[in-house]
């Protein structure tokens, strides 16, 4: 298959590096946050800066918008979370999840929780009707870094800092079964259909069969810490983005890489650390965020 994504616009306005991105409450816009004192905004229509939705204390290394409402949840380098209503621009909630940095932000839709994991190794499940951390679970006894649900909402994968991979079941989060699958930290997870693709700081993209985590099929996308994986909503590719600058998109069918951004393809590539992206909604936007403190958006077409 041919796909054809091009640059639309680089988006200065950070200070600082930028850590994560989240599709935006309206379908022309999206957030950001990182190693500054706020959460910005931007306005694809502008190709431009809209707003900085709040001021945070720390770090942001995550944001979740809850699907079909105006929550947005910020998790900050000093274990809190705020949930920030973006219509009204308001704070609505903030919960203190122990004193380590949160990395990473999951949501189950049909049961209405969100689930987030960082440096203590826990897993904490909060319940969005009332803001409050209903069950915790220590997984690991070191940092996990990443997490997933799967399509129907049935499995949950967690990726820590030894290179060990979780499944947890959904429902009850008891572990259904836990394998070392990288030789370095596991840094990014993604279902795709029903295999598990889980990216490490080893390089390696690894694919597993959902029901047993084994190492079914593995190659090397990037030359350095695979950050992101990230399916698009319905077209057969899913992106990923490196430690080593460049953001590539891949068949779901065979793995065949479609398209390699990076600065010794195109000029106008990150040039740091690229340490996340996102879909837009619609699958027509990829916003990539970079250690080089600018925000580029690039249009499918």
């Amino acid at each position: 298959m041919t796909m054809d994504i091009k640059l639309r616009a680089t988006l200065p306005g950070h200070q600082n590096p930028i850590f994560c991105v989240e599709k935006g409450y309206d379908p022309h816009t999206f957030f950001t946050g990182g190693n500054d004192k706020g959460v910005v905004e931007w306005d694809i229509e502008k190709n431009g800066f809209k707003r900085i939705l709040c001021a945070v204390t720390s770090s942001v290394y995550a944001l979740k918008l809850i699907p079909g409402t105006a929550i947005l949840v910020i998790a900050q380098r000093e274990g809190k979370l705020l949930f920030v209503d973006v219509q009204e621009q308001k704070l609505v909630a903030s919960l203190q999840l122990g004193n380590k940095a949160i990395f990473a932000l999951s949501h189950i839709q049909k049961k209405n929780e969100l689930l987030a994991v960082g440096e203590e190794g826990r897993l904490y499940v909060i319940e969005l009707a009332t803001y409050k951390s209903i069950y915790e679970l220590q997984l690991s006894q070191t940092t996990v870094r990443s997490i997933a649900v799967d399509a129907d909402e049935t499995k949950i994968a967690l990726g820590d800092k030894d290179g060990w991979v979780y499944l947890l079941d959904s429902q009850d989060f008891h572990v259904i079964e836990r394998k070392k699958l990288h030789s370095l930290p596991t840094t990014s997870l993604a279902f795709l259909q029903n295999q598990l693709l889980s990216g490490g700081r080893d390089a390696q993209l690894i694919i597993s069969d959902v029901n047993q985590l084994s190492n079914n099929f593995s190659f090397v996308p990037h030359l350095f810490t695979v950050y992101g994986i990230y399916p698009h909503p319905f077209e057969p590719f899913f992106a990923t983005v490196s430690r080593d600058k460049s953001l590539k998109f891949w068949s779901n069918a065979d793995f065949a890489l479609l398209k390699n951004m990076s600065r010794d393809k195109m000029q106008d590539g990150h040039h740091l650390s690229v340490n996340a992206g996102i879909w837009s909604e619609d699958g027509q936007y990829f916003f990539s965020v970079s250690d080089d403190k600018l925000v580029k958006i690039w249009e499918l077409h």
